[in-house]
């Protein structure tokens, strides 16, 4: 069963935006919440950096954001950061059909562009997705680490692609253990 189906809260919805900075041993990262759930999680000056917060938005403490800073330090600090904070992504649906992948990649382990088209192609009971598209998705995934888009690895297992910087998603795998490889 899909990730979005047993939690229809991850599906967007027209609120009120707040943010809230924090310090991650990567960088300043600004967090975006509509009150409830986290909506965007990014590096400061990253790629498409807060393309989906609202033009209109406030500075505030919430408690999503005290529990995305409280599961970022354990992640950071090579535990087990446990359940996500609640998510409430936007996008069309084919972007939420791979945030939805992303979401299952485990810790760990890698997976490749063309592995989730793959994927795509056998939900949706179609012969195949491209895998530029799903590059596409992966890149405008409004909420970096959580929903593990540093996880994506090119079809020859290199590092290609990512929204915060290649140097960090090398990183976030050597902090993960996870291998340069990808699997299929």
């Amino acid at each position: 069963m899909s990730i979005l189906k047993r939690y229809p809260e991850l599906r967007g919805g027209a609120k009120t935006e707040y943010i809230h900075h924090c310090e991650t041993p990567l960088g300043a990262v600004t967090l975006a919440s509509d009150g409830e759930a986290l909506t965007g999680l990014w590096f400061e000056g990253q790629k498409y950096y807060a393309a989906v917060l609202d033009s209109e938005h406030e500075e505030k403490d919430l408690p999503v954001f005290r529990q995305t800073e409280s599961w970022l330090k354990e992640y950071f600090a090579g535990r087990d950061p446990g359940s996500a904070p609640p998510l409430r992504l936007k996008g069309s649906a084919f972007r939420l059909a791979v945030w939805d992948i992303l979401l299952g990649i485990p810790c760990g382990k890698t997976v490749t562009y063309g592995g989730i088209a793959k994927e795509l192609a056998r939900r949706a009971g179609r012969g195949n997705v491209s895998a530029q598209a799903v590059g596409g998705a992966v890149a405008h995934n409004p909420v970096s680490i959580i929903v593990p888009c540093h996880r994506v690895l090119g079809a020859d297992g290199s590092l290609t692609g990512y929204a915060g910087g290649t140097e960090r998603k090398a990183k976030l795998l050597a902090l993960e253990g996870s291998a340069k490889e990808a699997r299929p």
